[in-house]
């Protein structure tokens, strides 16, 4: 080999390693730029301070598809609340109760769920217990909650 064809392929090594090079910090900043996208997206919606005993409404987006045609529709879903469990995090959900034609139905909805359109408290109720798992089979005034008296705090 002659000094000429040496220098030619050292020529071709350092420009492929300098497109080798280029092309990771073009990956190094797109993969910089997806994380900066990623925490600004929130994680979270603002969601009511809902309380075991409450009555509230739950509006719930359903997507019904018939002969290929996509229909969008919200569904409400009033009862009481039995249940908050998981906190606050993403996971957390409620599980709503209500009474149709005597015939219990309950419904354990995701907080943060993108199918929640929005969650609205109709009242509140004064209860003693985190968890009121006993309404399930308490009957007439048993099963009746009592309004929380006044807007006062500590309640």
């Amino acid at each position: 080999m002659t000094e000429e064809t040496k220098k030619e392929e050292n020529n071709i090594e350092t420009e492929v390693k300098n497109t080798e090079v280029e092309e990771k910090e073009n990956v190094e900043t797109e993969v910089e730029a997806n994380l900066v996208v990623e925490e600004e997206a929130p994680t979270t919606k603002e969601v009511p301070d809902i309380k075991p005993g409450d009555t509230v409404k739950v509006y719930q987006k359903i997507t019904d598809v018939r002969d290929d045609k996509v229909k969008e529709r919200i569904q409400v879903f009033e009862g009481i609340v039995l249940a908050k469990k998981h906190g606050k995090g993403i996971s957390a959900t409620i599980t709503v109760r209500k009474v149709i034609d005597g015939v219990g139905v309950e419904r354990i909805f995701p907080l943060h769920s993108p199918f929640i359109e929005k969650i609205e408290i109709v009242r509140s109720s004064k209860v003693r217990r985190a968890k009121l798992y006993y309404l399930r089979e308490a009957k007439g005034k048993k099963a009746k909650l009592k309004m929380k008296e006044g807007g006062g705090q500590g309640e």
